[in-house]
């Protein structure tokens, strides 16, 4: 078996590789073909009543078949700019079109409408049958040191039209030839029986040059065309073989049995370009529909990227224009309280440095490799933030109850992005508060050692809760129940904390508060090996 290639153009059946299936469906049609043949065989030489429509018919469906498929492959050619296809095509548009005179000039059938002779019918049916393995020949050459051209559409257009022009020729060459000149050809039939040139010149050249079509097909047999193609061939010998050599006469039932073969022979490659150009058009609509999803899901991550920025950003930022305010304030008091003014002051360049870390924070969210992570102290952290939340507990009237465990373990990871995550779970519970006239406001934090390698931090709060059933959907991105809100928070942190090999979860009892728990390991050896 050939090896397996890469082709450089998936959309022409002349490069589609088989698959080990569409192999054993051409075994499968190759052994139906030899069956057909054994049942024949023996009896291709009895004589059968004369159907003169029978001719006419089968041809005029080899004509449609052939004409069909010669559109499909040129059709192909305008894709692959591919010369062998085009050769392949110009091939079945020629046995298209000399099937008319052939029609035309049989016995008994349209007599006298091309002024033929006895000897027109058997001529223009070598000249016919000889198409195809000549094309396939010159297809299979091409095909070994072909490569689809870059050739623009026009000149593509005008290949086509001048390979159609040529073969109408040729065709009008042919009938002229084995009509007026006949009498310069030599006889092939007497009466309803073949001569001796069929049997021992032309029927054995035509044999030969099926077979060469099918050793060169055989030899590359890289593509689904390739093998497809090698059952016309088949066909085709076996037509040869049973037409002059085992039934030697019009009528038999080898005469007959020969146009089921040459029908055959004209299916089959039009079976195949409509099933398979149908699956190849059918995969270009889904990679279609795959490329536009890509796309969307592009825009939407970039809308994700550029709501994180502005969520996380938004609150440093709020702090940095409110102390600024503050500053203004005691700067315009007389005599100026420059002690506040400097804290103040401290507490802007303490927030725009929070700021940058947010961006070094989500820009290692996002990134592939880690190459930032450190040991992180999580008291530490939630410390800070308590710190930096200190003048938004005093507004809203909060009371903060904090159990930290001592002595815990540090963490390897990011302090920026668990600080942002401590930072918007405690701004939640603060939120969550602000409408609660009829009980005291209180935020728990604690933290404690699990298990032994892992540390849980706990934020709750005394707020109204969360309808139990609306849990699952909180930390679902563009989540939200707040007016302003994006709908990203608690969605990035939940990526922080997956990004850290931890888990973040919530419960509710939907009337007294919400908990928020997020557990972290303490032994990552691969991200501490990382930082070495």
């Amino acid at each position: 078996m050939a090896a397996p290639q890469t082709f450089d153009n998936p959309i022409s059946l002349s490069s589609l590789p088989p698959t080990s299936r569409q192999r054993w469906i051409v075994c499968a049609v190759a052994a139906a073909l030899f069956a057909a043949f054994g049942i024949t065989a023996p009896f291709a030489d009895a004589q059968l009543p004369s159907f003169v429509s029978f001719n006419p018919t089968v041809e005029a469906m080899v004509f449609v078949n052939d004409l069909v498929t010669s559109i499909l492959l040129f059709s192909q050619y305008s894709i692959s700019r591919s010369r062998a296809v085009l050769a392949l095509a110009i091939g079945y548009f020629y046995t298209a079109l000399i099937v008319i005179p052939h029609a035309l000039a049989f016995p008994g059938a349209f007599t006298g409408l091309l002024a033929a002779g006895p000897q027109t019918s058997a001529w223009l049916y070598y000249f016919w049958t000889a198409g195809t393995p000549i094309a396939v020949i010159v297809y299979a050459l091409l095909n070994n040191a072909d490569s689809p051209s870059s050739a623009n559409e026009k000149l593509t257009g005008s290949a086509i039209d001048w390979s159609v022009a040529l073969v109408i020729g040729l065709v009008v060459g042919i009938t002229w030839i084995t009509t007026v000149g006949q009498q310069l050809l030599p006889s092939l039939m007497s009466d309803d029986y073949y001569s001796n040139a069929v049997v021992y010149i032309l029927n054995p050249l035509a044999i030969l040059i099926a077979t060469i079509a099918l050793a060169l097909l055989w030899f590359r047999r890289r593509s689904v065309l390739d093998y497809w193609l090698m059952l016309v061939m088949l066909s085709l010998i076996l037509n040869y073989v049973i037409a002059a050599f085992l039934a030697r006469q019009r009528y038999s039932l080898g005469f007959y049995a020969s146009r089921g073969f040459t029908l055959a022979t004209s299916m089959l490659v039009l079976s195949l370009l409509l099933r398979e150009m149908t699956n190849l058009y059918t995969r270009l609509a889904r990679s279609n529909m795959m490329l536009e999803r890509e796309r969307d899901n592009k825009l939407i991550n970039v809308e994700a990227i550029m709501a994180t920025i502005a969520h996380e950003v938004r609150q440093p930022l709020t702090a940095i224009a409110a102390n600024s305010r503050a500053a203004q304030r005691f700067l315009k008091r007389l005599p100026p309280d420059l002690d506040e003014v400097e804290a103040a002051l401290g507490r802007i360049a303490s927030d725009s440095y929070r700021t940058n870390e947010v961006f070094n924070g989500i820009r290692a969210l996002f990134r592939a490799k880690d190459h930032e992570q450190q040991l992180v102290d999580i008291n530490g952290i939630i410390l800070s933030v308590l710190q930096l939340m200190r003048s938004e507990f005093k507004t809203g009237g909060i009371e903060i109850r904090s159990a930290l465990a001592s002595e815990l373990p540090l963490i390897v990871g990011h302090r920026s992005q668990l600080q942002e995550v401590i930072l918007n779970l405690v701004r939640n519970a603060i939120e969550a508060m602000d409408t609660m006239v009829d009980r005291n406001r209180v935020l728990h934090l604690t933290t404690k050692l699990r298990d032994r390698d892992a540390i849980s931090v706990e934020v709750q709060d005394s707020g109204p809760g969360i309808d139990p059933n609306r849990i699952d959907g909180l930390f679902t991105a563009f989540t939200t129940t707040k007016s302003q809100g994006t709908g990203l928070g608690l969605a990035i942190c939940r990526m922080i904390i997956q990004h850290h090999g931890g888990q973040l979860t919530a419960s509710s009892d939907g009337k007294n508060g919400a908990s928020f728990q997020l557990v972290l390991p303490t032994k990552r050896p691969e991200a501490i090996n990382d930082n070495t």
